[in-house]
Order: structure tokens, then sequence, then C-alpha cells
């Protein structure tokens, strides 16, 4: 894309009215030197099914389309942005399909064939929602490589013990080799945000817990976070408290966030195959 004759995306911002609205998250990232290094970041995509959600003006679509990506899918609930990004459609030798619609109500598995994967400078007001129905379904994806707010980021990817470590370290990393690959500071972005951002690469694990079983986990982990400074005797009472745990080889006195991955895993197994109530 990099020798075609493309507007500066300034213009087309301007031209399509595309000032950034923060009730949808919008913070356009609009250096091509940093698009660039993000898709390059997602690996190899030769042959790959790329879907990308909330292209914004199409600073991040132009570099994926420059990449070796057999097709880019784009998602956008903006109207505005939809106009944006579809100019690129004439330039993109037919690999570029624009969607509009909410990702958060989007089977995106679906949309592509495999082998697939999602790079997204996602919206931050659905960063989260958006990851943890990713990950429901993480045997469908290749490789993520997401944009979040930094403090979401280092929550993604925080180990046991530390300030960060909660819910979603554990989902993620339940079924994703998780990593920051790049930080960037506000100025990266217009409008700047008031905090830093950071890319994070999510490698799903061969083997992955079916839907159901992801659930549970939700349920489990949501009991055992929502009161952060009880033990778990007290969180984890609904769900059969000590005798539980017992059962799970983990002293009842230990507070969540010191229980490792592996940890929550064998604790999901000895809840029983039923649903598990939160």
């Amino acid at each position: 894309m990099a020798d075609l004759p493309l507007p500066p995306l300034r213009d087309v911002i301007a031209r399509h009215g595309l000032a950034a609205r923060h009730s949808l998250g919008q913070h356009f990232l609009l250096d091509g030197n940093l698009t660039d290094r993000i898709v390059r970041e997602a690996g190899d995509l030769t042959g790959r099914h790329v879907i990308e959600v909330g292209p914004g003006p199409g600073g991040l679509t132009r570099s994926l389309l420059g990449s070796a990506a057999a097709s880019v899918t784009a998602i956008e609930l903006d109207r505005r942005a939809i106009g944006a990004v579809t100019e690129l459609i004439g330039v993109s030798g037919g690999r570029l399909r624009v969607i509009e619609g909410d990702a958060l109500s989007v089977d995106i598995a679906s949309l592509v064939p495999a082998p697939r994967a999602i790079i997204a400078n996602l919206p931050y007001n659905v960063a989260s929602p958006l990851l943890v129905g990713w990950l429901r379904h993480a045997a469908s994806f290749e490789r993520l490589t997401l944009m979040f707010q930094q403090e979401v980021a280092e929550r993604i990817c925080a180990d046991r013990d530390t300030p960060a470590y909660g819910r979603l370290s554990v989902l993620t990393q339940w079924t994703c080799d998780a990593r920051i690959v790049l930080r960037l500071p506000p100025g990266a972005f217009t409008p700047p945000p008031k905090v830093w951002s950071a890319v994070v690469s999510l490698t799903p694990h061969a083997i992955q817990p079916d839907p159901a079983m992801f659930v549970r986990m939700e349920a489990l982990t949501a009991a055992a976070f929502g009161q952060r400074r009880k033990m778990l005797r007290g969180s984890l009472r609904g769900l059969g408290g000590e005798a539980l745990l017992a059962r799970a080889g983990i002293a009842p006195e230990r507070r969540a966030e010191t229980l490792s991955v592996a940890e929550f895993d064998r604790l999901l197994g000895v809840t029983g195959p039923g649903p598990v109530a939160a």
C-alpha cells in the first residue's frame, strides 16, 4: 500500500467528519510506521484471514493491506468511519471487506475461513468485553494482536500476587500465551487519550476448554475476585467454601490473587460438571 497514492489520513478524517467520539472509545492511530509495527508484531500473515475491529479512518487497515494477508475484514459501528475505510476497497485488490455492525454481537469467526487472526486497535470502552467474548472461542483464532489501555494490557498479562492480577488475567492466561509487545504514549493518537496504550500478543493454547467450561471459569473467577480482600473460604462460600478448597488441595485462608492459573484450573475441576453459580 505504501506505493499507492492514498490521501493523508487527516484529510480522510476531515472529509468524512470523523472527529473521534468519546462515547465510542475512539482514539485514532495515524502514524503509518506505528501501524506497520503492529502488523509486524502479528507475525507472518501469509494466507491468514485478518479481522479488524474499529478501523476508524483506516490507518491500521492500510498497513494490514500492505501485508501478505489473504483478506482483511473490517467491522465498524460508526457509519462515518464506514465511508472512510470503504475508500480502500478499490485499492485492496479484492482483499478488503467492510462490515457495518457491533463487534460485540457478531460471531466474527464465522465471517472468514481459517486460519484467522484478529488485529485491532480496540475501542477502549468495549475492549475487555470483546476480549472475553473471543476467549470463549479462542480455538477459532491462530493469534490475536490487540491494542488496549496500558492498565488493561497489564491486567491481561499480570503474574499472580501482583496488584494487576485478577479475573481477566486468569481467563486470558488459561486460554492463551499473553505478552505485551509494544507500548505507546498518548501523543501517538488523535486525539491523545489520558493514558498510555499497549499492544498485547495472544497465542491460543493448542488445547482449549469447551465453551461451557469457559463459562464455568468465568463464574468461578467472578466469585473468587468479587471481594478481593476476602479469604477464599468466604468468597467461595456459595460454591462449597472450605469443602471445595479441600478437594482442590488449596488452603482456605488464601486469597484469589495468590492462586496460579493452574490452581484455578484445578479448583474448577473439583466443582463438578454442572454450572457454577457466581
